[in-house]
């Protein structure tokens, strides 16, 4: 063979196209592989990098205010409101309520208890004293209520003529307030030291020492006008009918008996009604009586 025929053998069909074929080859897979790989690392990059944005955004957002349970409070009735309120004006008003309703529930035990109302009174005299003093809170009850055996029909024991063995407030008699229809006066706190008749002289039976006279002619009351009751302060020198603090007094005009006492506590009450000072004399005091006036004196 000649040269030429040799170099033209370098250009055979088969030898050049095993040495194409396999540079063709070799390129595609490389390529292939590359591509492959290249877009899968692309994608789960893209997929890392979604997952982080989301979570970032979501981390960053502000969160959005409860609109919801705000308008359901809003729903809610206004009574459930008032219970379950922990500040604002709502709070004050139950605590205020809740107050009020406490004084309401002793108030009305007391009155169940004492059958008058109001069943406390403040006393601003001294004539009561030592047994019961200025400024004390008198517990009274109507008549005939908590009444020993030897208590009339209207449920008073005298003080002249009563038991040594029942006294009240350290003394026997019931301390009884009573009114006096028509006067200006407070109801008065004293003791019923004993009952007269209609017409009756009642000189005779009075204490000497607590009447300051000579004969029935000379006492302001003797004889008895009608029925009821002579009385007289504890620290008092002379009977009610006799100074003239009180007529004799009716048994329609008893209001209540005196039962307990807490001592100074009156003076706040009387206090809270602007009627702790009167510049009354020591025989007469003030506070709020039975039927709510200024006062009960002593």
């Amino acid at each position: 063979m000649s040269s030429e025929d040799r170099e033209s053998g370098d250009d055979d069909p088969d030898t050049g196209s095993a040495s194409t074929d396999g540079t063709t080859d070799s390129t595609g897979d490389n390529g292939s592989t590359t591509d492959e790989g290249s877009t899968g690392n692309n994608e789960g990059a893209g997929e890392r990098t979604d997952e982080h944005s989301h979570a970032t955004d979501s981390e960053n957002s502000p969160e959005k205010p409860p609109m919801a349970t705000e308008a359901s409070q809003e729903d809610e009735p206004f009574w459930k409101q008032l219970l379950t309120a922990s500040d604002g004006p709502l709070l004050f008003v139950r605590e205020l309520l809740l107050s009020l309703s406490i004084v309401a529930v002793i108030g009305i035990v007391l009155f169940a208890v004492s059958g008058v109302w109001p069943p406390m009174v403040a006393v601003e005299s001294n004539s009561m004293e030592p047994h019961i003093s200025k400024y004390d809170l008198v517990f009274v009850t109507e008549t005939g209520r908590f009444a020993p055996p030897e208590a009339n029909q209207q449920g008073l024991v005298m003080g002249e003529t009563g038991s040594r063995s029942h006294e009240s407030f350290g003394r026997r008699g019931s301390v009884i307030v009573y009114d006096v229809p028509g006067t200006r006066g407070s109801p008065i706190i004293h003791r019923a030291r004993f009952r007269v008749e209609q017409g009756e002289n009642w000189f005779d039976e009075a204490n000497p020492e607590a009447i300051n006279a000579e004969s029935c002619a000379e006492l302001r009351h003797c004889p008895a006008e009608y029925a009821g009751y002579v009385t007289k302060g504890d620290n008092n020198k002379q009977y009610d009918q006799a100074n003239g603090i009180a007529p004799i007094v009716k048994p329609q005009w008893v209001e209540g008996v005196a039962q307990a006492r807490v001592p100074y506590l009156g003076r706040l009450r009387l206090a809270l009604l602007g009627t702790a000072s009167t510049g009354l004399q020591p025989s007469v005091g003030v506070g709020p009586a039975i039927h709510g006036s200024a006062g009960v004196a002593g």
